[in-house]
């Protein structure tokens, strides 16, 4: 018996149980939960016409753009802010219980400012007109502005006043841009150009075209909801969960007896580093998310299940257990790995062609089976392999061969 070995072996699997029974709950309640799963506020508003302004196409993608900015500085993840038919837009704030204060973000004046270097305020945004993404004669980005009257006598002030300094264009205080003033414009138009592609412009001009809700927004209907599925089935989901894994460890004990013991303690890594990875990107998890993440598992389980498969066809032909351990990596390997690919492939697909909890199920599906395939090939293998290796075992059958 190689007792270094050995002792290495146990004090890896101790160190993985200790981290994981330390960490697994603090880790598992501060990743963020999405509206399915927490509840928030479900608000539903219809653009209007009045006799200042009509509701057209522009306007209402200019309602959405404004209503999405807002909603990002209240630092929410997950919110979901969609069209419903050509007027209605359809928005879900996840943890937010208080609609009303959600509504008097979203409906507020936003304040559009051109300031001077100075910071002194010499224009709003009731002084421009409209704004344009353009491409000029030498194949430039930029963005037109065109000012009212009152806003040209102001610009033609401020830009003969600021030659060769910069002004600021701010958004609800945050600065959208600060280009320098290369000479006096008292035409009441303007260019801002920049190393910008076009769909930055575009975002730019969009972004001052909304200082303000280009037109009447109403409130259709206001509520805040439970999870969405219910805290009953959240309960009943933990349950199933938990009944899961505990037959996924017995089954694993039961048919490949230290393997599968090597494969339950590989899992916990799994598990232990898919919420880091998660917690890591700030991400929210739903039940879609979730359902991602069982499925991965189980892609897990099942790698080790192929692998396990054939290190019993090699010890059963004759090989001894380090050979036969090998050869069922290096044959199982391929199997795995086109298994995985195709997976991934299609959780690519889903986050690219998907929205909102499509887009988090198709997350944690791909980092869980990139992360599976880690602990399932290199992890499984290498534990295994002290293990054998410490010449503790050297019955086949404790390795369910």
């Amino acid at each position: 018996m190689r007792w270094g070995n050995f002792t290495k072996f146990l004090v890896i699997v101790l160190a993985i149980v200790a981290v994981f029974g330390y960490y697994i709950s603090p880790l598992a309640g501060s990743i963020k939960q999405g509206l399915d799963l927490q509840g928030g506020t479900h608000i539903v508003l219809e653009a209007v016409d009045t006799p200042e302004a009509k509701v057209d196409e522009d306007a209402v993608q200019r309602v959405v753009k404004i209503i999405e900015r807002r909603i990002n500085e209240l630092g929410l993840t997950e919110p979901i802010i969609q069209r419903q038919g050509e007027r209605r837009i359809i928005v879900e704030l996840p943890g937010i219980k208080e609609p009303e204060k959600a509504i008097e973000i979203i409906g507020k004046t936003a304040l559009l400012e051109f300031q001077d270097e100075s910071g002194t305020t010499v224009m709003t945004g009731k002084d421009l007109k409209d704004a344009k993404a353009q491409i000029d004669q030498s194949n430039r980005n930029l963005v037109s502005l065109e000012f009212s009257d009152e806003g040209t006598r102001k610009f033609a002030e401020l830009t003969a006043k600021n030659i060769g300094k910069h002004i600021a264009i701010l958004l609800d205080k945050q600065v959208l841009t600060s280009p320098v003033v290369e000479e006096a414009i008292p035409s009441g138009k303007a260019v801002i150009t920049g190393n910008r592609s076009i769909e930055e412009a575009q975002r730019l001009a969009l972004l001052l075209r909304s200082g303000s809700l280009p037109v009447k927004v109403d409130v259709l209907e206001t509520r805040t909801v439970g999870p969405t599925l219910g805290q009953d089935s959240k309960q009943k989901s933990v349950v199933a969960f938990g009944i899961g894994i505990a037959a996924i460890v017995l089954f694993m004990l039961a048919f490949y007896r230290l393997s599968g013991f090597v494969a339950n303690i590989t899992l916990l890594l799994y598990v232990l580093m898919l919420l880091v990875t998660l917690k890591m990107l700030n991400a929210t998890l739903t039940l879609p998310g979730i359902a991602g993440i069982i499925l991965s598992m189980g892609m897990a389980v099942d790698a080790n299940v192929l692998i396990f498969e054939r290190f019993k066809e090699e010890f059963r032909a004759g090989k001894t257990l380090r050979a036969a351990m090998d050869a069922g990596f290096n044959r199982a390997f391929a199997t795995i790995l086109d298994s995985n690919v195709t997976t991934l492939i299609a959780a690519v697909v889903l986050f690219y062609l998907g929205t909102g909890p499509i887009k988090g199920f198709a997350i944690t599906l791909g980092i869980g089976i990139i992360l599976s395939m880690f602990t399932a090939i290199t992890m499984t293998r290498w534990l295994l392999r002290t293990l054998i290796y410490a010449n503790a075992f050297k019955n086949g059958k404790l390795f369910g061969a």
